[in-house]
Parts: structure tokens; sequence; C-alpha cells
């Protein structure tokens, strides 16, 4: 399932879950719901102060629920901040809708018990990102812009 709540970037909701269930296929993770939300920075900031005891503004935040599994029933929520995404991709000269499906794989990836705290857990996230990502081009699934 996916939300919308944010007003920041055009995001085409078929995309996200096409994106998503391929993560989940490529990874061969069985669940009946997995949460998508985008949201704006006040949101991000409130459930980055309400979880974390940070006020700050981040790009992605993950609540999971049930450990992934043949019997998952619900995987657990993704929060990602678009404007995020949006300032970091201008700073970096990177595409932002590039950026936004990073956020999803990493978000997808924290649910999947990847980390990235210590530096090896860190190794470990960013090349299971890449991995996935460069999947997700051959499939041509990251996301673009809506066709208006």
């Amino acid at each position: 399932t996916v939300f919308d709540n944010q007003d920041d970037l055009a995001i085409e909701l078929d995309q996200v879950e096409a994106l998503a269930t391929e993560v989940l296929h490529y990874k061969d993770v069985q669940c009946d719901e997995l949460i998508i939300h985008f949201v704006s920075v006040d949101q991000i900031k409130k459930l980055h102060k309400k979880h974390f005891d940070d006020a700050s503004s981040t790009d992605c935040i993950t609540l999971p629920m049930d450990d992934p599994g043949p019997s998952c029933e619900i995987l657990g929520e993704v929060f990602i901040c678009p404007d995020t995404a949006i300032v970091y991709a201008k700073r970096h000269r990177l595409d932002i809708y590039e950026e936004c499906s990073l956020y999803i794989v990493h978000g997808i990836l924290h649910l999947l018990g990847f980390d990235d705290i210590e530096s090896a857990d860190i190794a470990k996230m960013r090349a299971a990102e890449k991995e996935i990502m460069d999947h997700l081009r051959e499939k041509n699934l990251i996301l673009t812009p809506p066709n208006w």
C-alpha cells in the first residue's frame, strides 16, 4: 500500500508498487503487506522525534512489524521524505527520482534486517542497495516523473 501525503514531488503510486514488489521478489520475501508513506519534512521530523527522540529531518524511517518469512502478514512501514531526496540530489547532481527509489530500497532493506550503524553493516547495506538498484535499472523500474 502506498500513501502520498506530501506536495514536494509528484509520485506515481503504481511505479512505487511495482518497484517495491520487485525488490521483495528479488530478495525472495513473501509478505501480505508493505506500507510506504511519502511524507513532508514536518511529518518526518515528528516521526523521527517520536520514534528516535531526534527532531531533525531524515530521508527514511522504517517501522518493522512482522519478521520476514513464510507467515509474514505485514512486513512494516517505510516513511520517505521526498524533500530530503530533492535537496540531496540537487546538491550532488543526481536524479531526484532515482534518489527516491534508493530510499525505498533502503527502507525495505531495513525491514529485512539490514542495518547502517556499524561500518561493517553499512558496507553490507550499500552493497545490497547497489545490487538491487542495478537490478531495478535492468528491469526499468526506477521511479520516473509521472506522465501528464
